[in-house]
């Protein structure tokens, strides 16, 4: 990932959730808290007592659905292109939204997207859409008491700034980035998003909010 490449100087866990990517395919398609239960048990493992964590896209929701079950794991959060917009949270809604958006991909990633959905298969992609919809994000905000980082590309179509803006508004620690000329931040924007991670970061750790 561009975006880990680049957070030099800290130890960086880029973990595929169950299903996904490289990862063992559970026969059941997990829901948001059953992955988050997963990165908890694997935050336990390797014995970390307190991080950064980072989600991007439906990522995010399970980020904070790990801060509402395991609030001692997480110092710190940054949101990449969040979902779900409860503007658009059904299954045609967010449909529409990713026909949107895959004309403005990067032609590079496509070869990437193409084999993260043989991957995963069709079958878990749309129950796991059909989970994020389900899924409040908008009604959780408001009990995140860790400094949060909201991160849009401006071109980003999934993740709209009126949804951002309102995101930020319901998070109390909240503070929000816009990247120009970019839409799928993590991958096409890798070097800009990990600076303001790096800054986020560290004036988090000047006010005793992170531990690394």
């Amino acid at each position: 990932m561009p975006t880990a490449l680049r957070l030099g100087g800290r130890a960086v866990y880029v973990p595929d959730l169950p299903g996904f990517g490289l990862s063992d395919k559970p026969p059941a398609v997990l829901d948001v808290g059953q992955h988050a239960e997963a990165i908890a048990a694997l935050t336990d493992t390797l014995g970390i007592a307190s991080a950064a964590i980072l989600g991007n896209s439906f990522g995010c929701q399970v980020a904070v659905e790990l801060v509402a079950r395991r609030p001692d794991l997480v110092a710190a959060l940054i949101l990449v292109s969040p979902t779900t917009d409860p503007a658009a949270a059904t299954m045609t809604g967010q449909l529409r939204r990713l026909l949107r958006d895959l004309p403005r991909e990067d032609w590079r990633q496509m070869p990437i997207l193409a084999r993260d959905l043989r991957d995963a298969g069709p079958r878990r992609i749309i129950a796991t859409l059909r989970h994020a919809v389900e899924d409040h994000i908008d009604a959780k905000l408001p009990a995140i008491s860790v400094p949060t980082l909201l991160v849009r590309g401006d071109r980003d179509p999934i993740a709209p700034a009126r949804w951002v803006d309102h995101a930020v508004a319901l998070t109390p620690n909240g503070h929000t980035l816009t990247i120009a000329a970019a839409h799928n931040v993590v991958t096409t924007a890798g070097p800009q998003l990990a600076a303001a991670v790096d800054t986020f970061l560290h004036s988090t750790a000047d006010l005793g909010g992170h531990r690394e």
